[in-house]
């Protein structure tokens, strides 16, 4: 099924939940052959950075940190909203792997062909 896919997550800590789910679906996303982006944007942002995810692990579920280092290794792309991290201080020489600062055109871009996309 090729295709294009966005998964949107907005929280980090503040949600650890719906950050873990984001994950598990982009990696699903990616193991369908779909070309997958997560947009972090807001707390989101968050998750962009190094060491960040180590301590999240929602029970039933692999850790975050796991997740994300899968999604990368799977080809995916993980965009961050440029303006959110600013905003935030984070440091763009600790981005996870498969990470980069983005502005919002390069999302519109991605989706500009009617891209499927979920949002936790």
């Amino acid at each position: 099924m090729p295709g294009k896919f966005v998964v949107s997550i907005t929280c980090a800590k503040d949600d650890t939940d719906k950050a873990t789910v984001g994950f598990v679906v982009a990696n699903a996303a990616a193991a369908s052959d779909k070309d997958t982006v997560v947009f972090l944007s807001t707390e989101g942002t968050r998750l962009s950075q190094k060491g960040y995810a180590d301590d999240i692990h929602e029970e039933g579920f692999a850790p975050l940190g796991e997740l994300m280092a899968s999604f990368a290794e799977a080809g995916g792309v993980i965009y961050v909203c440029s303006p959110c991290f600013k905003k935030r201080g984070l440091d763009e020489d600790n981005l996870v792997s498969g990470a980069k600062v983005v502005g919002g055109a390069k999302l519109v871009e991605f989706m500009s062909d009617g891209v499927s996309s979920v949002s936790y």
